[in-house]
């Protein structure tokens, strides 16, 4: 049996205004699906600030948005997974790279991994998707207006073959 890293109750598409406001509206419901501890919020918040998760996609393409990919400590999770967010307004993001940088970011990638090994595998996997696909279909993706557009995209066309091995 294959463990799968995408949930269909477990995407979202955001109109909220910045990142604190997404994580209270996404969390909750992450815990009532038994995906996340009690404490998952608290601590994702206290991360996000020291270790921001912004990451800029110019290097892939000017004509791309930024994403982020939120996470934190294995202990506050159940599961290992990925959870898509479509975010209907950018909001600001500090840039992993260049933490004191503002970077508007237009999805969201958040990490749910029990293991830091699958976590690094689970990142090369969105790193490697996001390298392969097309500007225009990326886009199209980022921009997605429904939790269920966002789903289909990503089931049809995330290779996770590093992540599934690992947690198999």
């Amino acid at each position: 049996m294959t463990k799968e890293l995408f949930s269909k109750d477990a995407v979202f598409v955001s109109e909220k205004e910045n990142q604190s406001e997404v994580f209270k509206e996404v969390v909750p419901k992450l815990q009532k699906l038994g995906l996340v501890k009690e404490d998952f919020l608290e601590n994702l918040l206290t991360r996000e600030d020291k270790y921001p998760t912004g990451i800029s996609l110019r290097p892939l393409s000017r004509q791309l948005p930024n994403i982020a990919i939120p996470h934190t400590e294995g202990k506050y999770v159940n599961t290992s997974m990925i959870i898509p967010i479509a975010l209907k307004k950018n909001i600001e993001f500090k840039n992993m790279v260049n933490p004191p940088e503002d970077l508007p970011v237009k999805f969201m990638f958040m990490i749910l991994s029990e293991d830091s090994d699958i976590h690094a595998k689970i990142l090369g996997d969105i790193m490697d998707f996001l390298s392969e696909q097309s500007a225009e279909d990326l886009i199209e993706l980022f921009n997605s207006k429904t939790p269920a557009e966002v789903y289909d995209y990503l089931k049809s066309n995330f290779n996770f073959r590093k992540s599934v091995e690992a947690i198999g």
